[in-house]
């Protein structure tokens, strides 16, 4: 099992379009995502369960990876949080 924290820092919080990307990309892995919010937890690879996390600016959340290409998985998640500039 891997985890990275990321600090949202898009002034409109994770919006439609990166979340979209995120989660289209993480379906491309066997393993297990899951994005975590405080006490609240989504399936990773559904755009609608991250989109009820209601992530905004300055909020901090970790994204879980466990079994098969998690390593890759968090690769990908860390590229994609650069590149989106979220």
């Amino acid at each position: 099992m891997r985890q990275i924290e990321f600090t949202v820092r898009d002034k409109d919080g994770i919006h439609a379009r990166p979340a979209g990307i995120l989660v289209q990309k993480m379906q491309s892995f066997p393993c297990r995502i899951v994005i975590k919010k405080g006490e609240k937890e989504a399936d990773g690879k559904k755009l609608f369960a991250l989109m009820k996390l209601a992530i905004k600016c300055g909020e901090t959340i970790i994204l879980t990876a466990d079994g098969e290409q998690e390593n890759e998985a968090i690769s990908a998640a860390r590229q994609i949080w650069e590149e989106s500039g979220l």
